[in-house]
């Protein structure tokens, strides 16, 4: 049976890239698939390109494709990646300037686009899963990306596309797009979609199934995490998959790292909604085949929907950020009274917050004061935080912890404060024919 390799090269915008080059050098593999988007992600990536229309693709995607493109070049190994962000025609253009710049001549790039409909959206009534309506919004959205599915990165790689640039696919869509051109299951397969999805979702975050996120230490202990090796899955015609990594690479891949990255941001394992297919996968089965080896069977799926996610972005507002240290005897004591001078600060100035924190970090920052267990600290730091509508509200948040130095508890120190605008995301659900998918081809 017909086996297709590919390896995971990011899990997140920011990852690293050397385990990336590990595949790309020693992985054998058939497709490189970078997965690097998260909903805030585009919303600042079309920030971004607002402000400069050749920038809003990912800002690692120049050094990610010179360290690997020459190995993939050598290799056979097609590259599929959502860098693209808010931008697959500048990214997939930058990438063949990078490929003749390596003398790789004759690189064939597609950027697929079409996930941005912003336009379309605009001023309609469309509702959002938050509640309220995205025209209650006003002028205040950035981006509104569509989730698009694997047809059109399929479609790319059946007409020879060496390097798939896209910009909000859906995540699994990386790994299912090259399952379907390798395997030519039809768009209404709903069996085989299924268990390619979870392919997919087994292998998009990286590094999480090969023990990163998995690993704690005491009760999961795992080696070699500062040389963490990225997946690879080998799937065969009948959708199984085996999961495994790199010789001589930190972390582990087991039955346990696998079942974890299995259940993670999954809400119904029986109604996993994608846009290809509802994906079910209440029927997987994970078996260890011997060191970094696990087999994946099971999973299926049933008719898509006809609807697809859209995530909105859009401005609201700023958060100022103060933050101080408090170290030694009765430190936590002098924390509690730093914010509650800031507190009383804030009122008495008339800052107008929409909503504050009041944080000793260490203590209560993460779950508040009723979970918060164990003695006090050595050492504590206070974080506040106010979201307000201008700049010069969010500006007085800081200042006000800032003025801490002389103005009390004693022992304050490490003062530090930032202004940053928000940009917060509401989703919602189109039809699938609101949205058209195109390729456009570069060649190097």
């Amino acid at each position: 049976m017909r086996v297709v390799r590919i390896g995971a090269g990011a899990g997140f915008a920011g990852d690293r890239i050397e385990p990336a080059v590990e595949l790309a050098e020693r992985g054998r593999l058939d497709y490189l698939v970078f997965e690097c988007l998260a909903e805030r992600t585009i919303a600042l990536a079309q920030q971004a390109r607002l402000a400069d229309p050749a920038a809003g693709y990912d800002g690692l995607l120049e050094r990610r494709m010179r360290a690997v493109l020459p190995a993939c070049r050598r290799a056979g190994t097609r590259i599929v990646s959502n860098m693209g962000a808010a931008n697959p025609l500048a990214a997939a253009a930058r990438v063949r300037d990078i490929a003749r710049e390596l003398g790789l001549s004759g690189l064939k790039i597609a950027a697929v686009t079409g996930d941005d409909i912003v336009d379309r959206l605009k001023g309609t009534d469309l509702a959002l899963d938050e509640g309220g309506r995205l025209a209650d919004l006003g002028d205040r959205i950035i981006s509104a990306n569509a989730y698009i599915g694997a047809a059109p990165i399929a479609e790319a790689l059946a007409v020879g596309a060496d390097v798939v640039i896209t910009g909000r696919a859906a995540d699994p869509a990386l790994f299912l797009g090259p399952l379907v051109h390798e395997f030519g299951w039809r768009a209404d397969d709903w069996h085989m979609l299924g268990k390619g999805v979870l392919v997919g979702h087994l292998l998009e975050c990286a590094g999480q199934i090969t023990g990163g996120y998995f690993a704690d230490p005491g009760l999961k202990d795992v080696a070699g995490l500062a040389r963490l090796g990225f997946p690879i899955g080998e799937v065969g015609e009948d959708g199984n998959l085996v999961v495994t990594k790199l010789d001589g690479t930190g972390g582990a891949v087991t039955s346990a790292t696998v079942k974890e990255q299995l259940l993670y941001e999954i809400e119904n394992p029986a109604r996993y909604l994608q846009p290809d297919v509802v994906a079910d996968f209440t029927g997987v089965r994970v078996a260890s085949l011997g060191p970094d080896r696990v087999a994946v069977t099971g999973g299926t799926g049933t008719a898509r929907t006809g609807l697809l996610k859209v995530s909105v972005g859009y401005a609201d507002g700023f958060i100022g950020e103060g933050q101080m240290s408090y170290a030694g005897p009765g430190s936590v004591e002098r924390g509690r009274l730093a914010l509650a001078i800031v507190r009383e600060r804030l009122a008495l100035t008339a800052i107008p917050l929409k909503e504050a924190r009041f944080d000793l970090i260490g203590v209560d920052a993460l779950h508040g004061t009723d979970l918060s267990r164990g003695g006090a600290p050595y050492e504590i730091r206070i974080r506040v935080t106010g979201r307000t509508d201008t700049a010069e509200a969010a500006a007085a948040v800081g200042a006000e912890v800032e003025a801490l130095y002389t103005n009390g508890p004693a022992g304050g120190g490490g003062g530090w404060k930032s202004v940053r605008p928000v940009v917060a995301i509401a989703s919602a659900l189109v039809p699938d024919h609101h949205v058209a998918p195109q390729l456009t081809l570069f060649e190097a």
